[in-house]
């Protein structure tokens, strides 16, 4: 139980100017769960908590309504209405059989008028509560984003990695079947093969995305023709099992670059298969490079339909997917994030006639 002169509002003031406050104060009892004002009553005045515990929430929507304040013995709670002369923004209940001094708004106002002191401890106390309000809003906002991406996550996990699952229950019923002939047994074998490759490329972008912007990894000083004639091999031998043909049109440069071979070959990787599934029915990759002397531009262009205009401005975002029947929608913020990590830019456009062509930089050591 607090007595009303030791709270913090009128902590402030001396014992004759607090005879002005002990006379405007009225004690008032609640039951556990009684209402003390609703949402939209008149601010008729404010509150101080002499025994008990007050809990303020607010209607957010039509039928959700949230806790965000405890209000215990000596603090004080409806002020806002009071101050701005307008109707109650929250509803306030009696947590357990509560008792409070009520002190009239007018009694309130005239106070403030003599007593500087209590002015500027209402003000304190308003700022006070305000940071609190503000840390825990943030708090519900960061909760709210955690628990969107975590759905964001799990529909993308569930729709993508279903089709794949369902082709491998149906490719294990047919190699299992009494009939099954060693053809249809080893076109089963292959059709599961290539679905446990699929959910693992799936997982290994989930993975890439949930590390945190600044991941650790190891640049090495490397001649960036060397690195793209021996990745070129690995790129023509994957797309052609998707009867896509890449080809070099000119030379990559003799240059030195700092760069993370593993890292950065996922790039390429990424960026052919988008372009191998825009072309289901075959088609050429492209791959061309430029110098400036500072820096390294590569290019990859395809002979696909071209990245939709709707999602062009936001292709790198991550989720982002368009028209593709299997995919995290990573795979573009990733390959963002990479360049980024190696001191690079990367964009993309749509080539005139068909087709998209994806660009990034790499920047050239100087030794």
């Amino acid at each position: 139980m607090v007595p009303l002169e030791s709270s913090k509002l009128f902590g402030c003031l001396t014992p004759g100017e607090f005879e002005r406050v002990h006379r405007a104060a009225r004690e008032q009892r609640y039951a556990a769960a009684e209402i003390m004002f609703k949402q939209g009553d008149e601010g008729d005045g404010i509150y101080v908590v002499k025994s008990g515990l007050v809990q303020i929430t607010t209607l957010v929507g039509q039928d959700d309504r949230r806790v965000f304040s405890q209000v215990p013995a000596g603090e004080m709670f409806g002020e806002m209405a009071v101050m701005d002369n307008d109707v109650r923004s929250a509803t306030a209940i009696a947590s357990e059989e509560t008792v409070v001094y009520f002190i009239p708004r007018t009694d309130l106002l005239e106070m403030l008028e003599l007593y500087p002191r209590l002015s500027v401890s209402l003000v304190r106390e308003i700022s006070r509560r305000l940071r609190d309000f503000n840390r825990h809003y943030i708090r519900e906002v960061l909760q709210a984003e955690r628990l969107a991406l975590v759905g964001r996550f799990a529909r993308s996990i569930v729709h993508d990695i279903k089709n794949p699952l369902n082709i491998i229950g149906i490719a294990a019923d047919m190699a299992g079947m009494n009939n099954a002939t060693v053809e249809m047994r080893v076109s089963a074998r292959q059709r599961i093969r290539k679905q446990v490759d699929r959910i693992s490329n799936m997982v290994s972008e989930l993975m890439e995305f949930t590390r945190g912007s600044h991941t650790s990894f190891v640049l090495a000083l490397t001649n960036y023709d060397t690195f793209i004639n021996q990745l070129f091999e690995e790129l023509k031998a994957e797309a052609a099992a998707k009867s896509v043909t890449v080809v070099m049109e000119n030379p990559p440069p003799s240059a030195r670059v700092a760069l993370n071979p593993q890292r950065f070959s996922r790039i390429f990787f990424n960026l052919v298969h988008n372009s191998a599934d825009a072309m289901p029915t075959g088609g050429n990759v492209r791959l061309r490079f430029s110098t400036d002397g500072k820096t390294i531009l590569t290019e990859i262009e395809d002979d696909g339909p071209g990245i939709a205009p709707e999602v062009l401005d936001r292709l790198f975002d991550a989720f982002v997917t368009h028209g593709k029947a299997h995919g995290t929608g990573l795979g573009l913020s990733i390959c963002k994030r990479i360049v980024e990590d190696h001191q690079g830019q990367i964009s993309a456009r749509n080539r005139p006639g068909g087709g998209a062509i994806f660009a990034f930089t790499l920047p050239i050591h100087k030794s």
